[in-house]
């Protein structure tokens, strides 16, 4: 079993003000964990800049074109009061989303049996045409597109388990039959989406919400109920995940209470799904996780067990 591990430095170019939690030390610390001799059998590669044609299947152009205009030349611009825009943001997107779209084609092609793309900014909150909670374009749904048009998929899940709903994977797929697009995610929270009730146009949808101060027993019973049985009867030819660490115990902006154990069992649980639907394929995208050390060991124990299953 080999697992591709995709960086770029342009991550670290995306700048963000003091204080503020999604921040370039985040890839720093995963830079440093994967460093560690028990990775040292990952295949290791760069991001390229992602394509035009892969980003516009989901975001239209005249959207992507007013997002470069609007990076400054210097300083910081807000999108919102917490998203931003600095000089290095638009190579750092790009690189994201070429990362995305790279270990999808590397996964496809067989070369690896599955991925981890560890970018920057993170993506699942960005709709159609409005990039919002640190989010400035949505990769995973870059990524899903990108293995349909190239690679003729019938069927992908995306399963997302940061700790902050997708609501923007959610909008992008909410009458496509052809994508599955499972949740969990603390509620109520930011940005407000998320309700079980949410079942999509097509009902391709699933949300899974927890509570404040729900630990790694309800996390496991909300996927085991709700969650994977949904994704083996969709029998999907590739799994994306939206891989969030911010429901660990130690995250600043969330209430929940994993530990890094939980994320490596979800990986484990989802890896024996793929082995029985479509050929082991499994390409994770990371998302949000913003104490460093909660971030660090949960992405650990992700990726060991994408390693070694």
């Amino acid at each position: 079993m080999s697992t591709l591990l995709v960086t770029h430095p342009a991550g670290l170019s995306h700048a963000t003000p003091a204080g503020h939690p999604e921040r370039a030390d985040r890839l720093r610390v995963l830079d440093r964990i994967f460093e560690q001799e028990k990775f040292a059998h990952l295949v290791r590669d760069l991001a390229p800049r992602g394509e035009r044609e892969d980003i516009i299947r989901v975001h239209p152009g005249d959207f992507v074109d007013a997002m470069g205009e609007a990076v400054p030349q210097e300083g910081l611009v807000r999108i919102d009061s917490d998203t931003i825009l600095s000089p290095g943001s638009w190579e750092a997107a790009l690189r994201a989303v070429g990362g995305a779209c790279f270990a999808v084609d590397e996964v496809m092609e067989g070369k690896v049996t599955n991925a981890f793309v560890a970018m920057r900014p993170p993506g699942h909150h960005c709709e159609t045409r409005k990039p919002m909670g640190f989010c400035l374009m949505n990769q995973v749904a870059i990524a899903a597109r990108h293995a349909q048009a190239k690679y003729g998929l019938q069927r992908v899940a995306i399963v997302d388990f940061d700790v902050h709903h997708g609501n923007g994977t959610q909008e992008i797929f909410w009458a496509d039959d052809s994508v599955l697009y499972c949740s969990t995610h603390e509620m109520p929270l930011y940005p407000g989406t998320g309700a079980q009730g949410e079942t999509g146009a097509v009902n391709t949808i699933v949300n899974a919400p927890l509570r404040s101060g729900d630990d790694g027993a309800v996390f496991k019973e909300a996927m085991e109920t709700r969650i994977l049985p949904r994704i083996t009867s969709f029998a999907p030819d590739l799994i994306l995940i939206s891989a969030g660490f911010d429901a660990h115990v130690r995250d600043p902006l969330a209430s929940l209470r994993l530990v890094d154990t939980d994320f490596g069992w979800i990986t484990r649980r989802l890896m024996e799904i793929a082995d029985k639907k479509c050929e082991g394929r499994v390409v994770s995208l990371l998302e949000g996780g913003y104490d460093l050390e909660g971030l660090a060991t949960s992405a650990a124990a992700h990726v060991t067990a994408l390693m070694h299953g």
